[in-house]
């Protein structure tokens, strides 16, 4: 797990990249994004860099 980078919430993830907060679950639970899960309810945290490599494919229109 990162130590230094803040981990972003689903929601704040969502935002970054622009989309809803389930398309983000879904691209998580489709392996499309890494997300570390936290606590006893297994909550989803994302690093910006993470985030950037996604959309960076994404825009490259590589494979994710």
């Amino acid at each position: 797990m990162p130590h230094q980078s803040r981990l972003l919430s689903t929601t704040e993830a969502a935002r970054y990249l622009a989309v809803h907060a389930n398309t983000v679950r879904r691209w998580e639970t489709q392996g499309l994004l890494q997300a570390y899960r936290l606590g006893t309810r297994g909550d989803r945290r994302f690093t910006r860099k993470e985030l950037d490599r996604f959309l960076r494919a994404s825009a490259e229109g590589t494979s994710l």
